[in-house]
C-alpha cells in the first residue's frame, strides 16, 4: 500500500465565488425560483451556442422526465434507449407510462448504435433517446436519419455532455429536446440540478408548465403538473460555474490525451471523426479481470476509479426484459474509469498511467 494521497475518481469543484453568489441570492431574500433561474437559462444557451431555449429544472431525471411528458410520450408508446447508461434513462421513459426498449451500444464510442436501434423499432415506437456517455457525442446523424424514415422523435440525454459536438453542431441542438445533469460529479454544477433545451416554443411552454404545477401563471393550472422548480441558489452557483466549465473542459480533454498516449495493457477510448468529447469520464475497457485491476489500483497504488455501468438496464429488476445485447454485456464487464477530472495533477497522471502499466503488465 502506497503513503500516495488518495486520487478521488471525481471531484466537485466549489470556490470562493459559487459561495459568494449562494449567499448574495440568501441576502436577497429571493430563494426559490426567481430572477437567477432566469438568468441562468439564458446564459447556458447562450454558452453552449444551443440557439434555442433553455428551462432549468431541480435534477437531470426530472428534466428528461418533464421533456418525455412535454412531447406527449405516454402510456401505450415505446422509446429506444440504450442498457448501457445509469438508470434515469430508462426510468424516464417508465415514469411516463411509456416503455424503454433497450438497443445494444457501438463498443468505441459506448453510445446507443444506430442499427440496433432500427433492429428494435415497432409500431409502437414513438422516439429514440440515445446518451451521448462519457461526454462522448452520439451518432446523431444516424439517429436523424432513421427518425425520417420511420417518423420518430429524437431526443438527447446529454447529462455527461456539457459543451461536446459533432460536427461544429453542439451537443444538445438535435433532438427535439436534450437534458443535461447538473449533479455535483458532472463536468459543472449548480449543486443539484438539470437543464432542459428545446427545439420549438410548445414543447417549451410544456416542460415550463409540468416543471411547476401545470401553470405559468399563479392559480391558472393548465395540467396535471409537478414542483421540479430550480431554486435561485442553485440557479446562482450554475451561473458562476458557467464562467470556468471551458477550463476545466480543456483540462480534461489534456488530461485524457496525456493517458491515451502512455496507458498500455488496456483499451483506450477513440473518439470519432468530427466528434468533441468532454470527458465526464476517461473510460478504458481492461478485457481480463477490470475488477482485480480496480481493486489493485486502490489497494497498493490508492488511486480510485469507477465502473460505469456494471448492471446494464435490461438486468435491473424493474425492468428485466432478457433482451440479448452483446456488446452492452461487453463493455458492462470490460470498462472501467480513471480520474481524468480537473483536479488530477501531472504528478498525479503520472502516477495512474505508472500504476494501470504495471498492474496490466501483470496481468493483475
Amino acid at each position: 500500500m502506497t503513503d500516495a494521497a488518495f486520487i478521488p475518481p471525481a471531484k466537485p469543484l466549489i470556490g470562493d465565488e459559487e459561495r459568494a453568489a449562494v449567499d448574495r441570492v440568501l441576502r436577497s431574500g429571493m430563494i426559490a425560483q426567481g430572477p437567477e433561474v432566469a438568468a441562468f437559462e439564458q446564459e447556458y444557451a447562450e454558452h453552449f451556442g444551443l440557439g434555442r431555449a433553455c428551462v432549468a429544472v431541480n435534477s437531470g431525471t426530472s428534466g428528461l422526465h418533464l421533456g418525455l411528458l412535454a412531447s406527449g410520450i405516454g402510456r401505450g408508446d415505446e422509446v429506444i434507449v440504450p442498457s448501457f447508461t445509469f438508470a434515469a434513462t430508462a426510468n424516464s421513459v417508465a415514469l411516463t407510462g411509456a416503455t424503454p426498449v433497450f438497443a445494444d451500444i457501438d463498443l468505441d464510442s459506448f453510445c446507443l448504435d444506430p442499427a440496433s436501434v432500427e433492429s428494435r423499432i415497432t409500431e409502437r415506437t414513438k422516439a429514440v433517446m440515445p446518451v451521448h456517455l462519457y461526454g462522448h457525442p452520439a451518432d446523431m446523424t444516424g439517429f436523424a436519419a432513421l427518425a425520417e424514415q420511420h417518423d420518430l422523435a429524437v431526443f438527447e440525454d446529454a447529462a455527461q455532455a456539457h459543451g461536446a459536438s459533432l460536427d461544429g453542431t453542439p451537443v444538445g441542438a438535435f433532438g427535439r429536446f436534450a437534458m443535461f445533469s447538473l449533479y455535483p460529479t458532472k463536468n459543472m454544477t449548480s449543486g443539484e440540478g438539470g437543464m432542459v433545451s428545446v427545439a420549438d416554443d410548445e414543447t417549451e411552454r410544456q416542460v415550463r408548465l409540468y416543471r411547476n404545477q401545470g401553470m405559468l401563471r399563479q392559480y391558472e393550472n393548465e395540467v396535471v403538473g409537478l414542483n421540479n422548480r430550480m431554486t435561485d441558489i442553485h440557479a446562482a452557483i450554475g451561473r458562476v460555474q458557467l464562467t470556468k466549465v471551458d477550463a476545466w473542459t480543456a483540462t480534461r480533454q489534456a488530461n485524457a490525451r496525456f493517458l491515451s498516449d502512455h496507458l498500455e495493457g488496456v483499451v483506450t477510448p477513440p473518439v470519432a471523426d468530427g466528434a468533441v468529447h468532454v470527458y465526464h469520464q476517461y473510460t478504458v475497457r481492461v478485457p481480463d479481470d477490470r475488477d482485480g485491476l480496480a481493486a489493485a489500483l486502490k489497494d497498493e497504488y490508492a488511486i480510485g476509479s469507477g465502473m460505469f455501468y456494471p448492471i446494464p438496464n435490461h438486468r435491473l429488476a424493474p425492468f428485466a426484459t432478457g433482451d440479448d445485447l452483446p456488446v452492452t454485456e461487453k463493455a458492462a464487464l470490460e470498462c472501467l474509469s480513471l480520474p481524468v477530472h480537473p483536479s488530477v495533477s501531472q504528478d498525479d497522471l503520472e502516477r495512474i498511467v505508472t500504476a494501470v502499466n504495471e498492474l496490466a503488465k501483470a496481468g493483475a
